[in-house]
């Protein structure tokens, strides 16, 4: 049975159950995302048959008040085989004018010295290097991540993120130890265990980093509020929660949960990156899409996908 007491939609929180059905603990990277790709698709179905967006119908199941705007930041930086410089600063002054105070831009693929020639670059842009953080995407071994945190010290990032192997806590929190500016974590880490060990190994500090849980990576939804519950009971704040992920999905959970905000992916993954058509990012906040769902049908290039199945 995994229809809800009314018996007129599914219930999300059964179908979860069903599917955890006699799955074994750890191993998160095998199967976590194969079910929160589904959990994802049965949350959509759910708000849909109920004809609520999302995060109506999630923050009612959760006893939370929803907010009908959240904060966004856009998300992107990859490094270009050419003209690299130049074009970075060509996507941040996009994002901008779209209307994003803070972007996040990837390092760690090249020197330190290259990086530090990206980030000026991209601050340039933005006028203040405090709406940039930096992505190093796990990059890392222990010298670097010692050097880049001294390094990247000076320019007073809004965040440092991923620096070095997801579970290498002892490494994560020896730089937690000399940089002063805050650190993003979670990403790459998909379970509640997991998070219980970043808490008690990670050298993160409660009043300025930020967790990055990945609420597709982590099992979906049901997944996702036990982490949430875990860091809560550990003095961690909702505000501390940016979740992933970069499309609309996570504009729902934000406003539902209560959290800090949201990664935009403006011009990258299409068709699923972005926001939905037309959408004004106003001072760093959207509204969170009104469609039934999730709202990916209002992305025109998402919907051409769907109907052509």
């Amino acid at each position: 049975m995994l229809l809800d007491q009314s018996a007129q939609n599914i219930d999300p929180f059964r179908a979860w159950k069903a599917m955890m059905n006699g799955e074994k603990a750890g191993g998160h990277g095998e199967r976590c995302v194969a079910v929160g790709t589904l959990d994802m698709a049965l949350w959509d179905l759910a708000a849909k048959i109920a004809d609520v967006p999302l995060y109506e119908y999630l923050s009612s199941l959760v006893g939370l008040a929803p907010s009908r705007t959240v904060s966004v930041y856009a998300s992107g930086g990859y490094l270009h085989p050419a003209d690299d410089l130049l074009k970075l600063k060509d996507e941040v002054r996009a994002a901008a004018e779209l209307g994003f105070e803070h972007f996040k831009m990837k390092i760690g693929q090249e020197t330190l010295e290259n990086d530090s020639r990206r980030i000026e670059a991209a601050a340039s842009v933005l006028s203040d290097a405090r709406r940039l953080a930096v992505d190093a995407m796990n990059a890392y071994d222990a010298p670097r991540a010692r050097s880049a945190a001294l390094t990247l010290q000076a320019y007073d990032l809004w965040w440092l993120e991923d620096f070095c192997d997801p579970l290498d806590f002892e490494l994560q929190a020896e730089i937690a130890g000399m940089y002063r500016g805050p650190i993003a974590a979670g990403e790459a880490l998909f379970s509640s265990a997991e998070a219980k060990l970043l808490a008690a190994h990670g050298g993160l500090r409660k009043d300025r980093d930020i967790l990055l849980f990945d609420p597709v990576h982590c099992y979906g939804i049901p997944g996702y509020l036990e982490i949430i519950r875990v860091m809560l009971d550990r003095g961690w704040r909702r505000e501390s929660f940016w979740p992933h992920g970069g499309h609309i999905y996570c504009l729902h959970l934000v406003s539902a949960l209560g959290l800090g905000g949201a990664e935009v992916n403006p011009f990258s993954f299409a068709p699923f990156g972005g926001l939905p058509d037309g959408t004004t990012v106003d001072r760093g906040r959207v509204l969170v899409p009104q469609l039934p769902g999730i709202g990916f049908e209002g992305k025109a290039d998402a919907l051409a996908i769907f109907e052509s199945i």
